[in-house]
């Protein structure tokens, strides 16, 4: 097996883990800013929850249905964006969109961690907006801040 199939195998299991075993799956309280999306070409909905305290992502958590994709790919934010200040994670979020459309980013400045795995979705571009379905909730949800 090539170094690029090795490494598309290890994309792909990181992905299903996230779909099988989502991370910050669940609801929050009344307080919690939400956000609903959804990808009407396919029919992906994700509900996000964001609680933000002095310009940080103290939690973030998220429901919905759709595919493989769009779920980890909500899993995978919620696990980064954590701790993060608002300019922080709407800077990761530029980068993401960037990634999987095919754009270059500064692999030495940004460690993306398992979002990483979304970049072969640059192979597929019908698939850009399921994976960054949650990313633009949380994009919507800090301009609210």
């Amino acid at each position: 097996m090539s170094m690029q199939n090795n490494l598309d195998a290890l994309y792909r299991q990181v992905i299903m883990d996230h779909y099988k075993n989502p991370r910050n799956r669940g609801e929050m309280d009344a307080d919690a800013l939400t956000v609903n999306m959804n990808n009407p070409s396919c029919g992906d909905k994700i509900q996000l929850h964001l609680h933000v305290n002095d310009g940080v992502v103290n939690d973030a958590k998220f429901t919905g249905e759709g595919c493989s994709i769009s779920l980890s790919s909500a899993s995978m934010m919620t696990e980064t964006v954590k701790g993060k200040t608002v300019d922080e994670a709407l800077e990761l979020s530029d980068i993401f969109s960037g990634m999987v459309q095919g754009e270059d980013y500064d692999d030495e400045k940004y460690e993306l961690g398992d979002i990483e795995a979304l970049q072969g979705v640059t192979k597929f571009p019908a698939r850009i907006k399921c994976a960054t379905l949650a990313w633009k909730a949380m994009e919507k949800g800090l301009d609210k801040e």
